[in-house]
This record gives structure tokens, C-alpha cells and sequence, in this order.
């Protein structure tokens, strides 16, 4: 701290052995001390003004504040709480792709064995179809028109059997009002004007599944005579 202080113009001066026995002292024991001798800023005044000679310390470096250091606690917990909350998300998404991987395998595997399953129960329906026809071959070369046409007949009646156990069902033709969404007309005859349009002969059979048409039925298509 300086201060300023009025006083009287100091008459008495230490001499020169005493000053020189303070500067030795002083060097000898290096002692801190603050000197608080006054200068006189004024010497031709009768009044003059002094100045206490103060030692200058260094400024310490001051830290943060408490509520800068707690800012920075709250921070540094965020951030430890952010990075685990997304290391649990990976480790849940990664878990969550993992477990959907294996339902999609699963799903297929059971996709594909059904589909074999369907497949051989087709087939094991179409074998006494070849039985029959084995049969009826039998029969033919033996001379037996009427062993040969009971196997025809049994064939014929097991493959509707097997087209059926699969889910397929003959299209209606002979009779029936031409549609050509489920037929196909080879040709015409002439007919009476109330059979106009109606189904008269069926040259190969039409097949559909559930809302699907495997294949149109061929047929002859009655057309009235025109006036």
C-alpha cells in the first residue's frame, strides 16, 4: 500500500558508516523485509511530500471458481452418463438385429420345408396315377379292350384325386355360359338362339387354383343363327 503523508523537511540524515553497517547487515542475513523509509518528493519545500516505500509482492495466480469447478463435475458426469447410455443402445441394437436375423432364418427354413413337405405329398399323390397307367398298359397287351379302358378310367380318376389334394380344381365348360376369362374358344357351331353363347364341347380340360387360373379351358362356343 502507498500512502502519502505531509510532515517537516527531516534535518537529521543517518551518516555514511551507518548506512554502510545497514547495506552489510542486510546482505549478510538476506532477510525479506519491507522498507518503509520515506521519500521526500520535494526537497526545496519546507513541507515536503513522502512516499512509504513499499516492497511489491508477486500477484498469486488465482484458480477457478467453486462454481466454475462444479460446472465442470456436472459436465464430465454428463458426459460419463451420455457415453454409457450409448454404448447400451448399440449393445441393445446389435442384440435386436441379431435376434431378427435368426427369425428371418428360421422363418425361411420353415418356408422351405413346408415347401418340400407340399412338394412330396403332390408327388406321393401322382404315384397311383403311374400305377394305373402301368396297369392299363398290362392289360392292352394282353387284348382286353375293356381291362384297358377300366385303366384309363382309374388313372384319369386318380390325377383329378392328386390335382385336388394339391388345391386344384377343374374349370366348368359343357353347358355352361361361355366366360373368357376361364375359357378359351377354338370354335363355333350353330346353335338355337336360347343356347346362344353356352358351352357346347370341351377339347381340354381348364384348371384354376383358389382365385388362379392355371389354365383356360379349350372350348366350342354356340353361336345363334343370325336372321
Amino acid at each position: 500500500m502507498v500512502s502519502f503523508r505531509r510532515g517537516k523537511k527531516r534535518t537529521d540524515m543517518p551518516g555514511k558508516e551507518g548506512a554502510e553497517e545497514s547495506r552489510e547487515a542486510a546482505s549478510a542475513e538476506e532477510i525479506r523485509f519491507t522498507d518503509r523509509r520515506r521519500v521526500r518528493l520535494d526537497d526545496d519545500a519546507e513541507d515536503g511530500v513522502f512516499v512509504d516505500n513499499v516492497e511489491e509482492s508477486d500477484p498469486k495466480p488465482e484458480g477457478p471458481s467453486p462454481e466454475l469447478q462444479q460446472m465442470e463435475v456436472r459436465a464430465s458426469a454428463a458426459e460419463r452418463k451420455l457415453i454409457e447410455v450409448q454404448a447400451r443402445f448399440d449393445q441393445l441394437r446389435a442384440q435386436m438385429q441379431r435376434e431378427t436375423d435368426e427369425i428371418r432364418q428360421r422363418l425361411n427354413r420353415t418356408a422351405e420345408e413346408r415347401l418340400r413337405t407340399a412338394k412330396a405329398d403332390f408327388i406321393a399323390s401322382l404315384l397311383p396315377v403311374a400305377d394305373n397307367l402301368r396297369r392299363a398298359i398290362q392289360v392292352a397287351d394282353a387284348g382286353s379292350i375293356d381291362g384297358l379302358l377300366e385303366g384309363v378310367r382309374g388313372t384319369a380318376a386318380g390325377f383329378e384325386s392328386a390335382l385336388a389334394s394339391a388345391g386344384v380344381e377343374a374349370v366348368s365348360s359343357v353347358g355352361a355360359k361361355f366366360d373368357p376369362e376361364l375359357h378359351e374358344a377354338v370354335d363355333t357351331v350353330e346353335v338355337e338362339s336360347e343356347l346362344d353363347g353356352t358351352i357346347t364341347a370341351e377339347y381340354s380340360s381348364g384348371y384354376k387354383m383358389g382365385d388362379r387360373l392355371l389354365r383356360p379351358a379349350r372350348v366350342q362356343v354356340g353361336r345363334a343363327a343370325s336372321d
